[in-house]
């Protein structure tokens, strides 16, 4: 009898649906928010008003693109944090009261679980055991896979993530949000000129707060010698910039790789979309023997094609949750 599920998230701002067919992807759907460019970052009051309008019509777009009935639907499988409250509690309220109305289970997802998972929504697939770059707006960890559903943090950031290293960038350079794509494009016509430190920072963790700071204080400091500095130099900055996170980011995870012996090698998250870092894994991959899997572009950033995976690993496990299950803003791996 095939399993079929139902994935819902709505952790951040994107409201997506996606539905699963024995591991295979049927459809993949994402509302994004436009209303918090002009804030310069996501308003949480607006993202959970903006869910309500939109979690409806994806889900009900999803099953159409899948060509089925909603009578054929196994579980539905949510994410239930880490994330924005108020985003959370639109998924969650949706799927409980959808599964109640059919009469089928829920299956809570960790997002940042189904960001690892999101490796197997199509091959390749990485082999087990194997070491994930998890990179976000919000997270940057260092996942030891063991199995789909056995997974250990073995270095994470002390204090901000690498994309909310390029978000602050972006803001000091008078960029729109989100900023990560836009620095991406623009270093492409840049030169890594501008020597940003790297931080030194024991063991396998992460620290992006000392590095913020330092771009704050060079961009200060040119502006005073050069009022046009940074229109003058734009491009260089963001070439320069983005060569430093990608440094940090591919030290770290080489580093796991030697301390571990496996050569299994994988990223996920919102900036595994970064071309830079995508590029330079590959090349590090092949210069040290490892077996790289870098995830399509729709499987980076937030969707629900990855909560439908882990679901499906969880539906088989008989991992399941009644309706008193609650959001939660922080939930670890």
């Amino acid at each position: 009898m095939s399993i079929t599920i139902l994935g819902i998230e709505s952790s951040c701002d994107d409201t997506s649906a996606a539905l699963l067919r024995d591991g295979e992807v049927l459809s993949n759907c994402v509302a994004n928010q436009e209303a918090h460019r002009i804030y310069g970052g996501v308003v949480p009051e607006v993202a959970s008003r903006a869910h309500q309008i939109n979690i409806i019509p994806v889900v009900d777009l999803a099953i159409k693109k899948a060509g089925i009935d909603k009578r054929e639907i196994s579980a539905i499988a949510f994410t239930r944090g880490p994330g924005l409250i108020g985003s959370l509690i639109v998924g969650v309220s949706f799927a409980k009261s959808y599964a109640l109305s059919l009469g089928i289970p829920l299956i809570e997802v960790n997002h940042m679980q189904a960001h690892v998972l999101a490796h197997f929504a199509e091959a390749p697939r990485p082999g087990f055991p194997f070491l994930c770059l998890t990179v976000s707006g919000g997270h940057t960890q260092i996942v030891l896979v063991r199995s789909h559903l056995d997974m250990e943090v073995i270095g994470q950031t002390l204090d901000d993530a690498a994309g909310e290293a390029f978000d602050k960038t972006g803001k000091l350079l008078g960029l729109d949000y989100p900023a990560g794509p836009i620095i991406d494009q623009l270093a492409r016509n840049g030169k890594a000129v501008f020597d940003f430190p790297e931080p030194q920072i024991p063991g396998l963790d992460f620290s992006f707060s000392g590095l913020k700071t330092s771009i704050l204080y060079f961009l200060q400091k040119s502006r005073k010698e050069n009022p046009a500095f940074i229109e003058e130099n734009r491009a260089d900055i963001c070439a320069s910039v983005q060569s430093r996170i990608v440094s940090i980011l591919i030290n770290k995870i080489s580093q796991a790789a030697e301390e571990t012996g496996i050569r299994e090698i994988a990223i996920a998250g919102g900036v595994s979309a970064n071309s830079e870092l995508r590029a330079t894994l590959e090349k590090t991959g092949k210069e040290k023997g490892w077996n790289t899997y870098i995830p399509k572009f729709e499987y980076c950033t937030d969707n629900a094609a990855m909560i439908a995976v882990t679901g499906y690993y969880k539906y088989l496990k008989g991992e399941f949750v009644g309706q008193e299950v609650e959001p939660v803003a922080r939930w670890k791996v």
